[in-house]
């Protein structure tokens, strides 16, 4: 059946929401109160195309679970090119993209790939990747605790080579680094989570995959270098529990090897970049503003959970579990009493709550307060501001596993570059890992220790009324 444009327009209300992706004509009325990412996101393209937004952060496979019902016909898609000037995820970034992205090969540092991305993200896109909570304190303090621990080089130390490579939940990896759960990451570029994991597999790192991942896990797995390639699945625990007992079951099913459950933002922070640059919904019945991706994207997100979600999460999964989130020494403690596997040190790179200490002088916490959890069964990681191999050589040597690399795995798949960009990065951590651990005159991860830095500068910021 032909629709017209008058047609579609007619639909753009709550009660009645239509949308055209690639010239196909939808009824979504009915999804708009299961839409993971919520109703608004939905309504802000109600009455007209919705093809540029769908893109950027799904893959086609999801409207396979949209039921023929709600098929309505076919439209000229260029009829509706005029109506389609709302503001969009995948509109143009600001700069003029004619002369193209810098080569590979002039990118020497992790700045330069956020530098880049900057230029070449769509605004939307750049805010709901850069932002951090309310004056941003904790996103700058994150980098600036590395900042504040100086290394302490020995001399004279034989090192014809350096062994990189460590054990995340029992799975071999050539770096003490792993993918973090990014969101949306098509938003980046088309390949989205699959260009990460064919470059973590290539790379030999571990991924961990979001749960608001713009791909479906199973298309993800396909991805991999070899089905030994270790792919972890973040969990937000859903207001309506039976999701995530379905997405649990699906990431098992698909082989997810391990379920990070992502504790650290129960409600959406105050990002005011990402809100600045809100998504107007243009539906005629609703006139929700200034929300921001975060917000829109998180509301499914409950805040109603406590250390009993780990004995569910047990009676559906023998994976294994790690607790995403972790912010002072006192819930690390309460985390290995509850016989988690790992732990992540994060307050979700500055974007939950802002002035939230940074996860470094959390490690330093434990080293001072419950030491008995360095070394123990259950691993530490870490995550944000990491942006030198200096700075994850120093987590190491106070007593983390692996860290958590997010935004600069996004930046580098910006302005086109995919997984050769992500790729690039790596090799660029890599090298600076491996020369720094010829000065620290370490031959491997385990020769790390907290005597080849000097942490007084940031040990100074410690509590001195933890009570455990």
């Amino acid at each position: 059946m032909a629709i017209t444009r008058a047609d579609i327009e007619q639909h753009k209300s709550r009660n009645s929401c239509w949308i055209a992706i690639h010239g196909t004509v939808y009824d979504v009325t009915e999804f708009l109160n299961t839409h993971p990412g919520g109703a608004n996101v939905i309504l802000r393209c109600a009455g007209r195309d919705a093809t540029a937004d769908f893109d950027s952060v799904h893959s086609p496979d999801v409207l396979a679970e949209l039921p023929e019902t709600a098929l309505r016909g076919q439209i000229d898609a260029a009829e509706l090119a005029s109506s389609d000037k709302t503001n969009s995820l995948s509109e143009t970034a600001p700069e003029s993209q004619a002369i193209g992205p810098p080569p590979l090969a002039t990118l020497i540092n992790l700045h330069d790939f956020q530098e880049v991305a900057h230029r070449y993200l769509p605004a939307n896109a750049w805010a709901y990747y850069f932002a951090g909570a309310d004056d941003e304190i904790s996103k700058r303090n994150n980098a600036r605790a590395y900042q504040k621990v100086a290394l302490r080089p020995r001399i004279m130390k034989k090192v014809p080579t350096v062994d990189t490579k460590t054990s995340i939940l029992g799975h071999p990896v050539s770096l003490p680094v792993y993918m973090s759960a990014v969101g949306i990451a098509k938003l980046a570029h088309p390949d989205g989570e699959c260009a990460l994991a064919s470059a973590a597999g290539k790379e030999g790192l571990a991924q961990v995959l979001a749960n608001g991942a713009s791909i479906p896990i199973e298309r993800v797995m396909e991805s991999r270098v070899s089905n030994v390639q270790p792919i972890f699945f973040q969990l937000y625990v859903n207001k309506d529990i039976k999701k995530s007992v379905e997405a649990v079951k699906r990431a098992e099913k698909a082989g997810a090897q391990a379920i990070w459950v992502t504790v650290d933002s129960p409600v959406v922070g105050k990002r005011e970049m990402d809100e600045r640059l809100n998504l107007n919904v243009v539906a005629t019945d609703n006139d929700t503003q200034g929300q921001g991706v975060a917000k829109i994207m998180a509301s499914f997100i409950s805040p109603d959970i406590d250390w009993e979600i780990l004995t569910w999460l047990r009676s559906l999964t023998s994976l294994p579990v790690v607790i995403k989130g972790i912010q002072c020494v006192e819930d690390a403690v309460l985390a290995y009493e509850h016989g988690v596997q790992g732990i992540v040190l994060s307050n979700h790179g500055g974007r939950s709550q802002d002035t939230a200490q940074s996860p470094l002088l959390t490690l330093l916490e434990i080293r001072k307060f419950a030491p008995h959890l360095i070394g123990s069964n259950m691993q530490i990681f870490l995550d944000g501001g990491i942006r030198r191999g200096t700075d994850v050589l120093k987590a190491i040597a106070l007593g983390a596993t692996a860290v958590g690399l997010g935004r600069p795995l996004l930046f580098s798949m910006s302005a086109g570059y995919g997984e050769n960009g992500v790729r690039r990065m790596l090799a660029i951590l890599r090298q600076e890992i491996e020369a720094n651990m010829i000065f620290l005159g370490a031959t491997s991860l385990e020769e790390l220790r907290p005597d080849m830095v000097n942490a007084s500068r940031l040990e100074r910021d410690l509590i001195g009324s933890v009570k455990l």
